[in-house]
């Protein structure tokens, strides 16, 4: 089961690299650095559900170490197959609401004025700088959201132990 979660967590890894990488190759190689809307917020979307949906795995990676450490002889019972193809499906599925509501709130806002975005791939803080009103709510939301779905595998790992 170790292993499994493992290859989930370097599949996620390897994802969330390549989210970024692409682009910023081919920025680097042409004179013309842009990006389109669309594209930026693809972009986003996909960095915000990588990211968020290995936080959760480590939190499951976690539990299985605890299993393992102070239950060894019933680690094979507890962490079957079942339980691990859950877990790593559950790590997976949790990074889209994370992903869709920060996406969506940031793409929502009114954009006008200067369209480059000054930093090496769109992510929130830069894009927030385009945006031509007051982004305090929107930053409270954010804020609000990631202690959220921080907090939650924080604390199931305290919970564990």
């Amino acid at each position: 089961p170790m292993y499994f979660l493992l290859r989930n967590l370097s599949l996620l890894e390897v994802c969330f690299t390549l989210v970024m990488v692409p682009k910023m190759l081919v920025d680097l190689l042409t004179p013309r650095k842009i990006i389109s809307f669309i594209g930026c917020g693809t972009q986003m979307y996909f960095f915000f559900f990588f990211g968020s949906s290995e936080c959760f795995l480590l939190s499951m990676m976690a539990y299985d170490r605890f299993v393992a450490i102070c239950n060894p002889l019933r680690y094979p019972v507890i962490m079957n197959r079942s339980l691990c193809l859950w877990m790593a499906v559950g790590s997976w599925i949790s990074g889209v609401p994370v992903s869709m509501l920060q996406t969506a709130w940031m793409m929502a806002l009114p954009f006008c004025g200067p369209n480059t975005v000054d930093h090496f791939f769109c992510d929130g803080p830069p894009v927030l700088k385009l945006v031509s009103q007051d982004t305090k709510m929107y930053e409270m939301q954010a804020l609000a959201s990631t202690l959220l779905f921080i907090m939650f595998p924080f604390s199931l790992i305290l919970v564990s132990y």
